[in-house]
């Protein structure tokens, strides 16, 4: 579905035509006598704000910043207040018109400023993701390394982006891992290594009833020895079962299982599979699985544990490494001429490697450094790998690795704009939509690399994974994804006594696919809000009450019920914008306000007393809020983000649908400062749809802001503008606003930054490391 706009409130850009003879005295004037003057004038500026002194649009214009605030009042039908008359929808659309042009006007008179960004470093996903890119090794870097600090919504942000004592203890630590599973010329440990993963432990965890998965680092290329544990046992006459192997996701093995008794005379409810694999080191999620299993069927909940009536899998056991004669794919390709043949050839495998993780050209004094380090190592006794090990450690600790720098023709200059390099262009477009860092480095140019992008647009797979564009978009980096920071909202077991680790990736891993699938398919913007589909494994099915759907994988269903609809219908939105216990309609609506209209309320004044939920409360929860927003003061924010919260009141703390709250009834019923009313999670979605661009606008500065790795400024509204026009005029088109961005101006351009005494020239002391 397209955008649609149904209230002539919304479009002001219908007056545009006629906008050449308006005037201030005309079309501004008599909408603040009738409506604003009363409350906001010299005697009483209600809320700070006296609106007499306008007279102009250069007043206007002196004034941005407050007009901004003025127009959003207005266009959300927050202002004027309930007891004042509201004007008529077309003085409102001229009045609302007439500023826009004003902006208009101003913003095509300055000259255009992309902005710049400061050095920025890797976060954790970006490391990662550059790691397996650059060196075919597994590091999940989140499981390592502290989190990241966020602005603007994001942690991509060059300006928060910091390293701490800590954090480069971590890093030289890493980089020392990382070296040794690219080259692998360091010796096997004499004797081999145990490692075991087991339910009852919680180092294992069970996805069903025919699968298990654990978490397991492989230091070392090699031979392993794995060991399955399956307790309990079938009857006489069950069949064998293929019991398979995953790592990260693909098989690497399978062998059939016997599940019936062992035929010795005393009870034998455990046997042990064992195989020997070669695994490759890195961090790898592996998983357990009996393949085509229908036995579990033909058993009551209670006896798929029983170990006298069924066999199931409990642990795995690695055991290694092993000698191999098995050479990694990934060490074939950086070691691509023999190290023992001279430095000529260690020399040619440093300078590739330098210019993939540097992503740049690189020369004879970067490459220079590395080369005292692989002869420092051969001085001591070590082979030329281990040479080539060690400058590889020097080189992932490197600013020039850990930072993704850009140079300026005139840095100190903020009036000298110029075009970005086109490896810094290629650079910018692979952590941004997703082709190799590696061969963005290399130089190419800007039309290929523009095919690029639209090439990894319609793959859907963003460099930085799904996670990173579907974060800031719906918040996922609270309690769904971030145990750590999120213990106010995080659900417990003992609270909610279905939630645990399983149904919350599930949650994620949902919204993570919904996101990859409109991006992929060139889907239109709107159905974010509106689409009738998902995707599902059984567990996250059953927690929606939805049959049909089995089994840990997930796959796209089709939604036949009105009770999920776009991203508002999903788990994941739903808990995060909850308390532990119970839902929060505050919290839900200003989700809605952030993340979906881009009209984020101010926050709240101080010593606002808490809602009353203790053991003590009566009444319903919207009663209690209604009670608690009486304050005039709170009713101006409240009235609008509280009523968007109520209609998502069918839904419980984790997303569950339900149609009482305890012993009261669900009211899911809205109605906005605008005097529009809804019912329920369908009518909030048609009341959104209507205010489409808005949304269209979020979600355009929201991607921009993630695509720069700063925030937006006052000079790139003309940007956001323009992107917006094109996409509506390609259909609103996800690839096209993915299109737009990276052909846009802040994208391609950069300028220099005044120096200041307090300041200095940020960034660019790095780059001249």
């Amino acid at each position: 579905m397209g955008f649609r706009l149904t209230r002539s409130i919304f479009v002001p850009f219908l007056f545009a035509a006629t906008l050449s003879g308006q005037t201030f005295q005309s079309d501004i004037r008599p909408v603040l006598e009738d409506s604003c003057i009363a409350c906001h004038n010299g005697d009483s500026a209600s809320g700070g704000l006296n609106v007499e002194k306008y007279n102009s649009a250069d007043d206007i214009l002196a004034s941005r910043e407050q007009w901004e605030h003025i127009v959003h009042k207005i266009r959300t039908g927050e202002m004027p207040p309930r007891g004042i008359p509201r004007p008529a929808e077309d003085a409102v659309a001229k009045f609302l018109g007439f500023v826009e042009q004003t902006f208009e006007k101003a913003d095509a008179n300055v000259k255009p400023d992309p902005g710049r960004v400061t050095a920025r470093r890797l976060n954790r996903v970006e490391y990662s993701n550059t790691i397996r890119d650059l060196l075919g090794v597994t590091f999940r870097a989140q499981n390592d390394f502290p989190s990241d600090d966020s602005g603007h919504g994001f942690d991509n942000i060059a300006d928060v982006l910091t390293i701490s004592p800590v954090l480069m203890e971590k890093y030289m630590d890493a980089a020392e891992r990382i070296a040794s599973s690219a080259i692998g010329a360091d010796p096997l440990p004499e004797k081999p290594i145990e490692a075991e993963y087991h339910l009852k432990h919680k180092t294992a965890r069970r996805l069903d009833v025919s699968m298990i998965e654990a978490q397991h680092r492989v230091e070392w290329d090699g031979e392993y020895i794995i060991r399955i544990g399956l307790p309990g046992e079938r009857p006489k006459d069950a069949a064998a079962v293929e019991l398979a192997l995953f790592m990260d996701g693909e098989k690497l093995h399978s062998q059939m299982a016997e599940t019936k008794p062992s035929g010795l005379v005393y009870f034998d409810p455990y046997s042990v599979e064992e195989m020997r694999l070669f695994l490759p080191a890195g961090d790898h999620t592996f998983r357990v699985a009996f393949l085509n299993d229908d036995f579990p069927n033909t058993l009551g909940e209670k006896e798929l544990y029983d170990r006298e009536k069924n066999k199931y899998i409990e642990s795995i056991t690695f055991e290694g490494p092993y000698p191999t004669d098995r050479e990694p794919e990934r060490r074939k390709q950086i070691l691509f001429c023999d190290p023992s043949s001279g430095d000529a050839c260690v020399e040619r495998i440093l300078s590739k490697l330098a210019r993939r993780a540097y992503r740049r050209p690189v020369t004879k004094e970067d490459v220079a450094p590395l080369m005292r380090f692989a002869k420092m190592a051969q001085d001591e006794g070590g082979t030329p790998e281990q040479g080539i090990q060690l400058a590889l450690q020097a080189m992932l600790v490197s600013p020039h690795f850990l930072f993704r720098i850009e140079h300026d023709a005139d840095p100190t200059n903020p009036e000298q704009v110029h075009r970005v390099s086109d490896v810094e262009l290629a650079s910018r477009l692979s952590y941004f939509v997703g082709f190799d860092a590696r061969r963005g480095a290399s130089g190419a140019g800007r039309a290929r690399q523009a095919a690029r992008a639209r090439y990894a647009a319609r793959a859907g797979r963003p460099h930085v994974g799904r996670r990173a564009l579907v974060d800031p978009r719906l918040d996922l980096r609270g309690p769904v994804a971030r145990d750590a920071q999120s213990r106010p909202r995080q659900p417990g077991p003992g609270k909610v006594p279905t939630w645990g680790p399983e149904l919350k990736e599930a949650m994620r891993t949902e919204t993570e696919m919904f996101f990859e699938s409109l991006l992929r398919e060139n889907r239109p913007l709107s159905e974010f809000l509106t689409a009738k589909y998902t995707f599902l494994n059984g567990r996250l099915a059953k927690h929606y009450g939805i049959e049909g759907v089995t089994g840990p994988e997930f796959r796209r269903v089709e939604l036949n019920t009105p009770e999920r609809t776009g991203i508002l219908g999903q788990a994941s939105v739903l808990t995060v914008s909850s308390y532990p216990t119970r839902t929060s309609p505050v919290i839900r609506g200003k989700y809605v306000l952030e993340n979906i209209l881009g009209t984020p309320p101010p926050p709240p004044p101080a010593n606002v007393p808490a809602l009353d939920d203790g053991p003590q409360a009566t009444g319903s929860l919207r009663e209690r809020l209604e009670q608690h927003r009486a304050n005039p003061v709170c009713a101006s924010c409240h009235d609008r983000m509280d009523a968007l919260g109520f209609g998502l009141e069918n839904y419980d703390a984790i997303g569950r649908w339900r149609t009482e709250d305890g012993d009261y009834p669900i009211d899911s019923s809205g109605t906005l400062p605008s005097g529009e009313t809804f019912e329920g999670p369908q009518g909030l979605t048609a009341v959104l749809e209507t205010q489409m661009t808005d949304f269209a606008r979020c979600l355009t500065e929201k991607m921009l802001t993630y695509s720069l790795g700063r925030g937006l400024e006052r000079y790139d509204r003309r940007t956001v503008d323009q992107i917006l026009k094109n996409v509506a005029a390609d259909g609103n088109h996800f690839q096209t606003l993915v299109h737009e961005i990276v052909e846009s101006l802040p994208f391609t351009m950069r300028r220099g930054e005044e120096v200041s005494e307090q300041t200095g020239p940020r960034g660019q002391e790095i780059a001249s490391k």
